[in-house]
């Protein structure tokens, strides 16, 4: 059975520019990579877990923002491989400012073939895009998020 992801899609309105929160993968292979390497705030559900309690918690878990608002549901994304993700969307009220160092680490032997463990964030920042950077900034596979973000607010 493919693996399913949820996530949360948070946007705002600042200076009548929409903006969404994406966050980038802490790591060492990530370290280096911008363009094409963020993702909204997503992970795997838990069996059993209800998915939108999961997109809130990873939200919580790679941001430590809590919503204001409740989501409803934007639509699922096939990823590359077999994986999807099931996103929500929610507005900020302007209270929800990410804070990655509440980000979860995981541990890899790294440099490779060393023997030696190290510890790296899940997620090592948390920055606003506008829409068009946004673009540039996601996974491919997460890029049509942002047009359903489009026509969700044209609503």
């Amino acid at each position: 059975m493919a693996a399913v992801s949820a996530g949360i899609l948070l946007y705002r309105s600042v200076d009548s520019e929409t903006e969404v929160l994406l966050v980038h993968p802490g790591g060492p292979f990530w370290a280096k990579k911008n363009e094409a390497a963020w993702s909204i705030p997503k992970g795997l559900v838990d069996p059993g877990e209800d998915h939108l309690d999961a997109a809130k918690r990873e939200l919580f878990e790679e941001t430590g923002v809590t919503l204001s608002s409740e989501p409803r549901l934007l639509g699922t994304y096939k990823q590359p491989g077999s994986k999807s993700v099931e996103v929500w969307v929610a507005k900020a009220d302007g209270s929800e400012e990410p804070d990655p160092s509440v980000s979860s680490q995981f541990d890899i032997e790294w440099p490779p073939h060393s023997g030696k463990r190290e510890f790296f964030p899940e997620v090592d920042r948390a920055e606003w895009f506008v829409l068009e950077e946004a673009a540039l900034a996601l996974h491919k596979g997460q890029v049509a998020m942002l047009d359903d973000l489009r026509r969700f607010l044209s609503e």
